[in-house]
Parts: structure tokens; C-alpha cells; sequence
């Protein structure tokens, strides 16, 4: 597993088309250290030819920059066939293939994450921590892209879980620049946003705002 991740501001995507290819690729020339494409619409073919072309994108406004795709294992794996070391791993909810599954397929170096949010799941997470590389912990507070029937955590809600989690833990769930600190003052590694910066005119600069503030939020912990 990868050992080294910036996951201070991680950036999903929301939707397909170019619009959201150079978002992507704004957010990252940003400074932000991963992109997740996420997107429920498309075919699996579609999809992987979408996963591409965003992180190639990506890749040429930040080399640097890691690129994971939500949920599917196989297109991760269909990605690394193709182009390799474009698309760097998946992130997995909770009905998705096993982690350990997931792990024998993808390989050693791949970019592992996993859905949890309450302390039963990061417990449970814990149990296959030595296959994953981080958690999402969420929601942060409702949100309209993903109903995950879970309770809001607020920012009360993460100490606890930063607390027992054995892998870096990242807030999700309709996170604004202005919650940043405060998450980050949690003991949280980092942040995800979609609507926060796919839809802002400037997604770079949203992006360095939440990279300020985490900065400010883990200062003062």
C-alpha cells in the first residue's frame, strides 16, 4: 500500500462532460492532492473512458495529484491495463466488492479508501485496515449527492472516530471552506468537497482556501 497521501483537500467529482474534466484538472493544479471521479449514470465502458480522461487531465496540471474512481474496482483495474499508473486505486462504500477482494485485484500499490461514519464501521474498517490506505468518515451534515442514511456527525462527531480509526480519516458530507478548521482541529488528515468546488467559478481558489485553513485547523490542535 501506498504510504505517503495528501489528503488535506480530496475532490470529488460530480457528473460527466468536459466541464467537470477541467474542473477536475483546476482543482488539482490547486493543490489538491486527490480527485475521486464519481459518477452513477454512465455505462461501465463509459465510465472508464471518462476515469481516463479526467485523470489524464489531472495529471498534466499536477503530476502529483492522485486520482481514485468511487466505488469500482474494475474500472481501476481496466484503467491500470490501459494506461498505467493514470488512475491510482478506488474508494469503496460498504456494499462494494470486499477490500480484501478489492486489494488482490488492484495490487500492492494501489490507493485503497473506505466508507464509514460511525464507530462501528471505523471499527470494523480496523479490521482491514493492513488493505486500506484511509477511511471517509461522514456526513459531515446532510447532503443532496449522497443519502447514506446515517446521522450528521458535525465536528463533534470526529474526535471519537480519528480517536480508534487505525487509518487517516477524511470529513465528508457537504463541507464549505468555512468548516475546514475546525475539522482539521479534529485530528481529521483531511477533507473531501464536491459542490464546493465543482460548482465554484474558481476551483483552484477554493481549493488553496481549504489548504490554508486545514493549515490553520492542524496548527492549532
Amino acid at each position: 500500500m501506498t504510504t505517503e497521501l495528501d489528503l488535506r483537500c480530496y475532490v470529488i467529482t460530480a457528473g460527466h462532460g468536459r466541464q467537470v474534466v477541467e474542473t477536475a484538472a483546476a482543482a488539482a493544479a490547486g493543490g489538491a492532492g486527490m480527485i475521486q471521479v464519481r459518477e452513477k449514470t454512465l455505462s461501465t465502458r463509459a465510465l472508464l473512458d471518462f476515469t481516463i480522461e479526467v485523470a489524464r487531465a489531472v495529471r498534466a496540471a499536477n503530476p502529483i495529484t492522485k486520482v481514485v474512481v468511487d466505488d469500482h474496482a474494475d474500472i481501476a483495474w481496466a484503467a491500470e491495463l490501459r494506461e498505467p499508473g493514470l488512475v491510482h486505486g478506488v474508494h469503496l462504500g460498504q456494499d462494494d466488492l470486499p477490500v480484501i477482494v478489492a486489494r488482490a485485484m488492484l495490487g500492492a500499490e494501489a490507493i485503497i479508501g473506505l466508507t464509514t461514519g460511525t464507530l462501528e464501521l471505523v471499527q470494523g474498517a480496523n479490521e482491514v485496515a493492513q488493505w486500506i490506505d484511509y477511511i471517509g468518515a461522514g456526513p459531515f451534515r446532510p447532503t443532496p449527492t449522497k443519502d447514506s442514511g446515517r446521522q450528521p456527525l458535525g465536528v463533534e462527531g470526529y474526535p471519537p472516530l480519528v480517536e480508534i480509526s487505525r487509518r487517516p480519516v477524511v470529513a465528508i458530507g457537504d463541507v464549505q471552506p468555512a468548516d475546514v478548521r475546525d475539522l482539521a482541529e479534529t485530528g481529521v488528515a483531511g477533507v473531501a468537497l464536491v459542490r464546493a468546488v465543482m460548482g465554484a467559478e474558481d476551483p483552484g481558489a477554493v481549493v488553496r482556501e481549504v489548504l490554508s485553513a486545514y493549515a490553520q485547523g492542524a496548527q492549532a490542535r
